[in-house]
């Protein structure tokens, strides 16, 4: 059974002596309301107040992670609010849009971004809205370069069929085969890769969809089995998926996520809760998967 994490930490090298705290956070709308960004977003969108993004900052250091892939954020500069730039590098996006994928990657460990993944973006030109690229970064991890795509998918198919042909579906299936190409040129390159993000997909093993990112190469669904404690319970929909070499590397029973307090007084957080693991890429023994169960929640600040 895991237990509420510790949030104590020594920092990263670039030749890790412990494991690595990878974590995916959707920070929903997370944007400077003084930036020119905000003048063009929606008015109905979560407005988060300088007390919310000491709190969500106060959430970042709880969290205490070595590598976070974060959706919805708008620019760099907000991301340093809650990962400043003397602990962490911000890498994001290059797509024209209010909302991107990015990844905060804790100094000194070496990272590199490589080209957005474009095709992930399946939105006719013409569409009134175009959909999120994926980052593709490398971040060297001592041992062997770790290949991360951070994403944020088409919402609206959480669990239909893979063959129903209304609303979202159709076009996150098409997100799928984008990743499944990305998938097998990692595999035919011999690489450790990650993908997390917000999937917007209840995956499991068993669901068509991540079947069909099997049928590249053999993967990790590192949350399968569990139940998550965010929002009073619910089904994971952000995940974080392992493949090549660092299927071997996940530190049995590390997967966190990371609740939020009840306060007296209300806050725009998020609607998203951080979901974490563990890699030790100086592991090469494969780990065992977890029995089913209710995931407890990690500790709070």
């Amino acid at each position: 059974m895991p237990q509420p994490e510790d949030a104590s930490s020594v920092p990263a090298t670039t030749a890790p002596s412990r494991p690595l705290k990878l974590a995916t956070w959707n920070m929903e709308w997370l944007m400077a309301e003084d930036g020119p960004l905000a003048i063009t977003a929606p008015p109905d969108r979560p407005h988060c107040s300088a007390a919310d993004f000491e709190k969500l900052a106060a959430y970042a250091q709880h969290l205490d992670a070595d590598i976070i892939g974060l959706q919805e954020v708008d620019a760099t500069p907000t991301a340093e609010r809650l990962f400043p730039a003397r602990t962490y590098q911000i890498f994001m996006t290059d797509d024209a849009l209010l909302q991107h994928p990015a990844l905060a990657v804790r100094k000194p460990l070496r990272a590199h971004k490589n080209a957005d993944l474009v095709e992930l973006d399946v939105a006719p030109a013409t569409a009134a809205h175009q959909l999120r690229r994926g980052l593709d970064v490398t971040v060297e991890t001592g041992t062997t370069p770790l290949r991360i795509l951070v994403l944020h998918l088409k919402t609206g198919c959480w669990d239909n069929p893979v063959a129903e042909r209304q609303h979202s579906c159709p076009i996150l299936l098409q997100q799928f085969g984008v990743l499944q190409n990305w998938i097998s040129a990692r595999a035919a390159a011999h690489e450790a890769f990650v993908i997390m993000g917000d999937f917007n997909r209840r995956m499991t093993v068993y669901d068509p969809f991540f079947l069909l990112l099997t049928h590249a190469a053999p993967l990790s669904l590192t949350t399968a089995g569990w139940a998550s404690p965010c929002e009073n319970g619910s089904y994971f929909i952000d995940h974080i998926l392992l493949g090549g070499d660092a299927q071997s590397w996940l530190q049995p029973h590390s997967l966190r996520v990371m609740t939020y307090r009840v306060d007296a007084q209300p806050s725009t957080l998020s609607d998203h809760c951080a979901v974490s693991v563990r890699l030790n890429p100086q592991t090469s023994a494969p780990s065992q998967a977890p029995t089913p169960t209710a995931l407890p929640p990690d500790t709070q600040p």
